[in-house]
């Protein structure tokens, strides 16, 4: 999927749906994972479990896909403990970066956090991460801290992050030159 050529150019990606992720869209999820980040991608076991707790009466999390009419092109997720958020993930194809689909990804974590009332979110970014770092700051994050040599390979320190929702998230019309590939919490990133 990487270098899609019917990627928008410019003003956001109109042909992008974002939805709920199903376990049927674990395959094409996980090819595009093992894409961006092939040193610490996730196993198709690790995207079941996250999944089974996604649904029914004691959900505490929530992933969405991003899906054009050739497949899917990114996916997020947020899990929910003790009223703090925590951005598990957000990685979108390169073909659509700069589209501002990360910014939506993210927009929607953010939805999520309101509505399960969190008090605050929490994530995880490459220290070398710039573009990534910008974007979060424009919904409002704020450094907290550093994770010494949280992602391997390479012993990269990660940036923690943290935000207070608003009724809305403050960063929803984020400009779309923004990085639009991150990985969170269990995992590190390559982006």
């Amino acid at each position: 999927m990487t270098g899609t050529d019917n990627s928008p150019n410019g003003a956001g990606a109109p042909d992008v749906r974002i939805r709920e992720m199903r376990w049927w869209d674990i395959g094409p999820v996980l090819e595009l994972e093992r894409e961006l980040f092939p040193h610490d991608a996730w196993s198709k076991g690790l995207f079941w479990s996250e999944l089974a707790h996604a649904r029914g009466a004691n959900a505490n999390r929530r992933y969405v896909v991003a899906q054009t009419p050739d497949g899917i092109v990114g996916y997020a997720g947020l899990a929910v403990i003790d009223g703090t958020g925590d951005v598990q993930t957000i990685a979108v194809d390169q073909g659509y970066w700069g589209t501002g689909l990360g910014a939506r990804l993210l927009s929607e974590l953010l939805r999520t956090a309101t509505a399960f009332e969190c008090r605050e979110v929490l994530l995880e970014v490459r220290v070398d991460n710039t573009r990534a770092q910008r974007l979060y700051e424009r919904f409002g994050f704020e450094p907290v801290g550093i994770r010494r040599g949280y992602y391997q390979p390479g012993n990269v320190d990660a940036l923690v992050m943290r935000m207070i929702p608003a009724s809305e998230p403050s960063g929803a019309s984020a400009s779309s030159d923004a990085a639009d590939s991150e990985q969170g919490t269990p995992h590190g990133s390559q982006g």
